[in-house]
């Protein structure tokens, strides 16, 4: 049985998945509690797992085949750390629950936030926010805590460069800060001379991912941040390219001053589909007392208690945050160790360079002979001119050969831009057949444009109006 028709549609009258015994006991449910004659499809149980089983199988997962989604490290994570977060020791506590009866749990929180503090340099870590953008909002609110109690009212100003992250400028805007943006220097980095402009007594910080969004590693970093500190200004580290460089360089000694990190990206948490997500926030110690309460501490005795700030800037989120996600998290921390995190680094920089290599002949890539580090921007524009055939079509295209397509169109600053990171988790087989798969569609696009121009076609869905889709979502079925 196939997922072609909704389930609905495939009702037949009479027909039961189960059947539920009367009740031996009185009813009671409140009148406002009750509905008649819900519209509910009548089909057997097999049909019912056929259905739902089907419906499984047309979604592309990191399970299903390459995933090299640019900027948001689709990678696959080990099932060891989802077992271990379904624990019923974790699962089944109270977030109200007496500090007493949740050591183990206040332990876990604790020997996380221990770890990634020294993973990124920071001196302290909050892991309430619950997502990246979330964690730059906390970040951003904590910097503006910082300036506001040093009576310093003026900095109302956040640079971001022109090839940040899109939550950047937004979560800025979100936290009360004007954004101004800079442009990229020849070699794609941050433009100092624009920089040292921009920079004065109204700066509060600026908004730095490096290794940047076009995968290249700001070889400029030390003088970026001597000109903003020299301003009176912070730096801020979107960690959303952390899988590059940890276990290599820690973002405190590059002289950021802020951190988010994303959990569902980099530590183990899968990515997609809406959440859980988890992004903690770490800092130097001069801006520690302004991290959200509470936080975890370790008593002499060797217990575990919350502890808090008068100097907070408060709550990010309901109770503490998302606990199974930190659970996976330090789960691949410990299994990999130190020498692991660092490997893993350099197996993301390595596929990316051999992906990268693979197909620059014929998609030319930003930053040139330049080494990428965990993830590569290639540009279709050249295939556009000679052919017709745009980035979306290359994209489409190879889902016909059974890979997701790479992230499209970002960073902005790339005409006809194709982003991929292949993350540490692939082996050299599944590099070779995307790099066949993409040299394939290159040639496919000068003999027979007209067919990817209408690719994909072995989809269930080939072309949508994603305009019309994402402004009239149908969200029910309306018989």
């Amino acid at each position: 049985m196939s997922a072609d028709n909704l389930i609905f549609e495939k009702s037949s009258l009479g027909a039961r998945a189960a059947t539920i015994r009367n009740p031996d006991v009185p009813v009671y449910a409140p009148s406002c509690a009750l509905r008649e004659n819900f519209d509910f499809p009548e089909l057997t149980e097999v049909a019912l797992v056929r259905h739902y089983t089907a419906l499984s199988r047309m979604a592309f997962g990191v399970d299903n085949g390459f995933y090299p989604l640019g900027s948001c490290t689709m990678k696959y994570n080990p099932k060891l750390n989802e077992e271990i977060a379904s624990f019923e020791g974790f699962t089944d506590i109270h977030p109200l629950a007496p500090e007493g009866s949740v050591q183990g749990a206040l332990e876990v929180m604790y020997g996380l936030s221990e770890a990634l503090k020294e993973i990124t340099g920071m001196d302290a870590v909050t892991l309430q926010p619950a997502a990246g953008a979330h964690g730059e909002y906390t970040g951003l609110s904590i910097i503006a805590a910082y300036h506001k109690g040093r009576g310093d009212l003026a900095r109302k100003k956040i640079i971001v460069p022109d090839s940040a992250h899109g939550t950047n400028p937004a979560s800025a805007a979100m936290a009360g800060f004007e954004v101004i943006n800079i442009p990229s220097d020849e070699g794609k980095g941050v433009d100092l001379d624009a920089l040292r402009a921009a920079a004065g007594a109204d700066t509060a910080a600026l908004m730095l991912t490096n290794p940047t969004t076009l995968g290249l590693f700001e070889k400029n970093i030390e003088a970026i941040a001597e000109i903003v500190h020299s301003a009176g200004g912070l730096l801020y580290y979107d960690g959303a390219n952390l899988n590059a460089v940890m276990g290599i360089v820690r973002p405190g000694d590059m002289g950021f001053d802020v951190v988010h990190l994303n959990l569902h990206k980099t530590f183990s948490t899968p990515h997609g589909g809406g959440g859980p997500g988890s992004g903690p926030v770490g800092c130097k110690r001069a801006l520690e007392k302004y991290l959200p309460d509470p936080h975890v501490i370790k008593n002499a005795d060797g217990t575990y208690s919350f502890a808090y700030s008068g100097d907070s800037i408060g709550k990010v989120s309901s109770f503490y945050g998302n606990f199974l996600v930190y659970l996976k998290a330090y789960a691949y921390i410990l299994t990999l160790g130190a020498e692991g995190i660092r490997r893993s680094a350099e197996g993301a920089v390595l596929n990316a360079n051999y992906l990268k290599a693979g197909i620059s002949d014929l998609y030319p890539v930003e930053g040139g002979a330049r080494h990428c580090m965990h993830e590569f921007v290639a540009s279709c524009e050249r295939l556009k001119e000679e052919c017709g055939v745009s980035a979306m079509d290359v994209a489409k295209a190879l889902i016909d050969r059974g890979m997701h397509p790479p992230t499209m169109y970002f960073p902005t600053i790339v005409h006809e831009a194709l982003m991929f990171e292949p993350t540490e988790t692939e082996d050299k087989a599944t590099l070779d057949a995307a790099i066949e798969a993409l040299r394939a569609v290159y040639d496919e696009a000068h003999a027979d444009p007209e067919k990817l121009v209408s690719a994909p076609h072995n989809a269930v869905i080939s072309r949508p109006d994603e305009v019309l889709a994402a402004k009239r979502q149908i969200l029910r079925w309306k018989g």
